[in-house]
């Protein structure tokens, strides 16, 4: 068994323009404070310029000496923005653009190209940085079509999978290149937000080895999906972790899809850790038995709760939860060296 790596921080939600969440080096020492040993670094050219990285070892050796001189590791590179853009349907065409380069913006076939470029720049990258997992969004063509209302058409989600998993291919093999794990995170708004999904996508990539899960429960609660279950059905492909809370505390007036309310007024809403209802205990406990060798990070959004606050007890909340694993059965005082013989006698079997 392995020991789960961490805490460590996703940084996306902390940055900001005042000190100490306007540079990368002032967010390690931040972080670093709080007790984390590693972050999750978005590609987002205010902390870390992934076209450069590509390119340049001395750029990412440069990177790694401003995190380890606060004691403190890359966990992965996140780039759920750019994967995002791999696949978007028209509908969210105005919503998604300011997530692309400005040089692309207004075209979305040119968009689609920038974002898979970059998608394989982050492999190069990682591969620099000595990384093995990778975390990011999958995009979304049929998601306008979730509730089967208007009926729809014959073909239509089968069309939808087999040209992500078309744009995806040659991004994925880019990643087998470098060595390096695709973990989708699974969530609402992308095509892969639950088992099935991911199970369609895996199917329509030919079960490509670098297709792989960032496990995040807040969005299976909020989905009312078995958080737990899951693990224990496709703990194989989950290599990256996200460990954020959430509750879903349904009533007379709303349920899953929320009434379009906002965060503090829906029945699905995500917390800081421990102020939620998810199952922490049981799900380190599941990564532990199946062997998990990735990071716990924390990723922090709350409607309730100052980020702060959040961060602070996080890193805490994590390390209480990550498990030693043991060496050695507990039992093993008690056991006894027997050869196939002896073993044969206890049962009644003549030797």
């Amino acid at each position: 068994m392995k020991t789960i790596k961490g805490p460590a921080i996703f940084l996306a939600q902390f940055m900001g323009e005042q000190a100490p969440f306007d540079t990368l080096a002032n967010l390690a020492a931040w972080a670093s404070g709080l007790g984390y040993e590693g972050i999750q670094l978005p590609t987002d050219k205010r902390l870390f310029d992934l076209d450069i990285a590509a390119e340049s070892q001395d750029y990412c050796d440069e990177i790694q000496g401003v995190l380890s001189a606060h004691g403190l590791a890359i966990t992965e590179l996140s780039t759920h923005l750019q994967g995002q853009l791999v696949a978007v349907h028209p509908a969210y065409d105005a919503l998604f653009d300011g997530f692309a380069a400005p040089q692309v913006r207004g075209n979305p076939r040119a968009r689609q190209e920038w974002a898979v470029g970059q998608m394989k720049n982050a492999a190069r990258a990682s591969r620099r940085l000595g990384l093995n997992t990778h975390a990011s969004f999958s995009g979304a063509l049929a998601w306008p079509y979730l509730y089967p209302w208007p009926q729809r058409p014959a073909g239509l989600v089968e069309e939808a999978f087999g040209e992500l998993a078309r744009r995806w291919l040659p991004i994925l093999d880019a990643f087998e290149d470098a060595g390096v794990d695709v973990c989708y995170e699974l969530h609402p708004g992308e095509d892969l937000h639950d088992g099935v999904t991911f199970e369609r996508f895996l199917e329509g990539v030919g079960g490509h080895r670098r297709a792989n899960i960032l496990y995040d429960p807040s969005h299976f609660v909020l989905q009312q999906l078995d958080h737990l279950s899951f693990i224990d059905i496709y703990h194989e492909r989950i290599k990256a972790f996200h460990v954020k809370d959430a509750e879903f505390r349904p009533n007379g007036r709303q349920g899953v899809y929320g009434g379009y309310s906002g965060w503090q007024e829906r029945a699905g809403r995500f917390r800081s850790l421990g102020d939620g209802q998810i199952d922490f205990s049981a799900i380190f406990s599941k990564l532990a038995q199946y062997d998990y060798a990735g990071w716990a990070v924390l990723e922090w959004e709350c409607c309730l709760k100052h980020p702060e606050d959040g961060a602070r007890e996080g890193a805490d909340f994590i390390r209480r939860h990550i498990i030693r694993v043991a060496e050695r059965a507990f039992d093993d005082f008690a056991g006894g060296g027997a050869d196939r013989s002896a073993v044969r006698q206890l049962m009644g079997i003549e030797a």
